[in-house]
């Protein structure tokens, strides 16, 4: 993913900083990022209070904080089956289908903007915004 990245930022003739990091340490200071986005990561990210702990530690006082991610469906026949796929998928691959970042994030201080469920509430998207 990153060789793709590098290429398109060249091609798009803008200076990007690519980094291969750890969610749980990202090495970045803290209050350094007006924005973090993280899209269907959490769900496969083993320890997610860390990695949303630290993604809210380098955003600035107020900056936006941007996920989407596989969420425990509202639709609960298919809340089970996610249950059922987890007996396979979390020894096998760490892929979590039934985490809920957004309850987590309302623990962590954020102020939760908004928040949307898609696809039978298995996908969720939330706009939160750090603590001042």
């Amino acid at each position: 993913m990153l060789r793709v990245a590098d290429r398109r930022a060249a091609q798009a003739h803008r200076p990007v900083d690519l980094r291969r990091a750890d969610a749980t340490a990202l090495p970045f200071p803290s209050r350094c990022f007006d924005t973090v986005v993280c899209t269907f990561s959490l769900c496969c990210v083993p320890d997610q209070r860390s990695a949303l702990t630290e993604a809210i530690r380098v955003l600035r006082p107020h900056g936006e904080l941007l996920l989407a991610d596989h969420v425990a469906a509202s639709f609960w026949p298919l809340r089970a089956l996610q249950h059922l796929v987890e007996v396979v998928s979390v020894p096998l691959q760490g892929e979590y289908y039934t985490r809920r970042p957004l309850t987590l994030l309302r623990s962590l201080g954020v102020d939760v903007v908004t928040s949307e469920r898609l696809t039978l509430g298995m996908i969720e998207r939330v706009h939160a915004r750090a603590p001042r």
